[in-house]
Parts: C-alpha cells; structure tokens; sequence
C-alpha cells in the first residue's frame, strides 16, 4: 500500500508554492454519504408528488393508461434527479457539492483549479466503474491503495479532492479583495492572495513578499523596520485599506 500524500503543491499568483492538503477516504465518503441523502430526498420527492398529481389520486403505482405522461413527468425526472446530481452541482459549484462543503473538501485539477464541465462528466461517468461490485468497492479500494486517494474516477478525469482553506482566511481574502485603497487590481489581487495563504508560506518568503508589496504602492512612506510576523501582516492589511 502507497503512502498517502500530505498536499498537492501549486503554484500561487506571488510566485510561491502553495500546499493543500489532500482528503482521504474517510473525508470523501462522509461527503459522499451526504450527497447520496440528499439527491435519494429530492428524487423520492420528486417521484411522489409527480405520480400523486399524473395519477390524479393519493397512489404511486404505474397507470398503463398514462403510461407516457408517467415516463415523461414522473420515472425520467427522479431518475435525473438522482444520476444527474453530482455532474450539475460539481459544475455549478465550481468543484463542491453539499456534502462537500459540509466537509471543508473540493474537487481540483492537479494545477489546483476548478475542473472544467469535461473533466466533471468522466469524472462522475467512471462512477460507474468504482460503484462496482457493491457500495462502491472498486473506488474505495483504490482511495486506500493510491497515493493521493484516488478513485477511477479521478485518475480518468485528472482530478482529487482537496481540503478548503479556513473560514478565516476566506474572510479575510474578501475583505482584502474589496479593499483597493492605494493598490491597482493586480496589486489587491497579490496582497488578498498573500494574506489568504499567509499561514501556509514560510516565514522569510511572507516576509520577503509583505516587503515587496510594501516598497513598491508605498515607496518611501512604507514602513520597512524589522518587526515580527504579527506586525508584518498589520503593515499588509493596513496597505489594503482605502
């Protein structure tokens, strides 16, 4: 059995790798076991009250006598409901779906961007390889095999799972994005990337960046004395403020 990976490393707009931590098995199939109530809820509700009112009374049972209004309003659309959940919410939520976001996991490429709409349909196609022969053994099997706990699914569509960043630090990337202040776009977008990833660079690297930044929208008015890394990331936050 591999060793699992700790992180994927990608690279970040200050020119710095940036480490996010890998999910393993347990972290996926919590998330899975959330997304499989919800789309088994939102299917049986749709079944339920499409058959109630195609049947025209309080009973679920196929009526011969509808049976392509039956197909068309109730059977095709829970059946879409249920297969078709995972490839729509992953696209529409850029990587996450419910159960991930319960968790603090998304879906990634191995740059660490969002998969595109392509990657998402293998990815979720080859569910049907990793379901097998029950309970999705063959998947499960090989997120404890490879190293970055990967499922056919992902080695087909070139994709992992990875944790989010903190709450924390996503709040204070917003807050930093909407600060202009003395900073042109890029440079807003520099300073709220560095502050987001503050905590996961080493701290001569945060330093050296926080003092680039500083010297080069401040010039002589910035404040380049030595100071710890609490004060560093104060001089940063001030520069991002109007």
């Amino acid at each position: 059995m591999s060793e699992p990976s700790a992180a994927l490393s990608v690279d970040s707009v200050t020119g710095i790798d940036v480490s996010l931590a890998v999910a393993g098995p347990g972290a996926r199939s919590f998330a899975f076991i959330i997304d499989w109530h919800i789309r088994l809820i939102l299917a049986v509700a749709w079944f339920v009250v499409a058959a109630i009112v195609t049947n025209g009374s309080f009973s679920l049972q196929y009526t011969p006598a509808h049976s392509q209004r039956w197909f068309t309003i109730v059977a095709i659309p829970a059946l879409a409901l249920y297969f078709l959940y995972h490839p729509a919410v992953e696209l529409a939520m850029r990587g996450r779906t419910p159960g991930k976001r319960r968790v603090g996991i998304r879906i990634v490429t191995r740059s660490g961007e969002p998969p595109g709409a392509g990657a998402l349909l293998v990815r979720n196609v080859f569910r049907l390889i990793d379901s097998l022969p029950v309970l999705y053994g063959v998947g499960l099997t090989l997120m404890v095999l490879t190293r970055d706990s990967l499922r056919c699914g992902d080695m087909a569509a070139g994709t992992l799972l990875v944790y989010e960043r903190s709450v924390a630090d996503s709040g204070l990337l917003q807050e930093a994005a909407q600060r202009i202040g003395r900073l042109d776009t890029a440079g807003a977008e520099i300073v709220a990337d560095l502050l987001q990833r503050w905590t996961s660079l080493m701290p001569e690297a945060r330093i050296r960046l926080a003092r680039q930044l500083l010297q080069r929208y401040l010039g002589a008015e910035a404040d380049l004395s030595e100071g710890d890394d609490l004060q560093w990331r104060a001089r940063l936050e001030r520069l991002a403020r109007p």
